[in-house]
């Protein structure tokens, strides 16, 4: 059975791998019908072709440029849809809005290509980046601005943990079972 190759069907299957509310088993049934339709032989077979697929033909585990559990991530296709859709338009001359097809690997490709001076690239290096202590107190303040600024929101779960972290925290309450 042929994989729909499309970034679009990678960028859904991305959103929801991110989506906390889903099960892994419903995510893995979701992102198998995302990419094969209603079907789906044999199974294993199908789960691997399509993670290696989604890994642009990479076999290796390698770390995700979404982001980590400590920094958050450094993009989000839902929040920053139009700085992507802009740097495509105006670097490559693609309207990924109008565009019939665009094969993930080629999007990726694309996407990692971006110059340094497009908006979601600096906005995306805001967010990496790790504030060193030993920068003037200027400059450590523009840099905080930004990440603050440009942060990826956090999800309705992750806001309700850390609002109950937060409430713990303030009421001398137990935070084991938070983190």
């Amino acid at each position: 059975v042929p994989i729909r190759a499309d970034f679009r069907q990678s960028i859904r299957f991305e959103q929801l791998m991110q989506d906390e509310a889903a099960s892994d088993e419903e995510k893995l049934l979701r992102g198998l019908i995302l990419y094969y339709g209603d079907v789906i032989e044999p199974l294993d077979e199908a789960v691997e072709r399509m993670l290696w697929f989604y890994r642009c033909g990479r076999d290796d585990e390698e770390k995700s440029d979404t982001g980590s559990k400590l920094r958050g991530p450094i993009y989000s296709y839902d929040y920053d849809d139009r700085y992507i859709y802009a740097a495509f338009l105006d670097q490559y001359r693609i309207n990924l809005q109008a565009v019939e097809f665009l094969h993930w690997w080629e999007f990726r490709a694309l996407f990692a290509g971006l110059k340094q001076d497009a908006e979601i690239v600096k906005i995306m290096g805001y967010r990496a980046m790790d504030i060193p202590n030993d920068l003037p107190k200027q400059q450590k303040d523009f840099y905080q601005r930004m990440k603050r600024l440009y942060a990826v929101p956090l999800s309705k779960i992750e806001q309700e943990k850390q609002k109950a972290l937060e409430d713990a925290l303030e009421n001398g309450g137990d935070i084991s079972g938070l983190l």
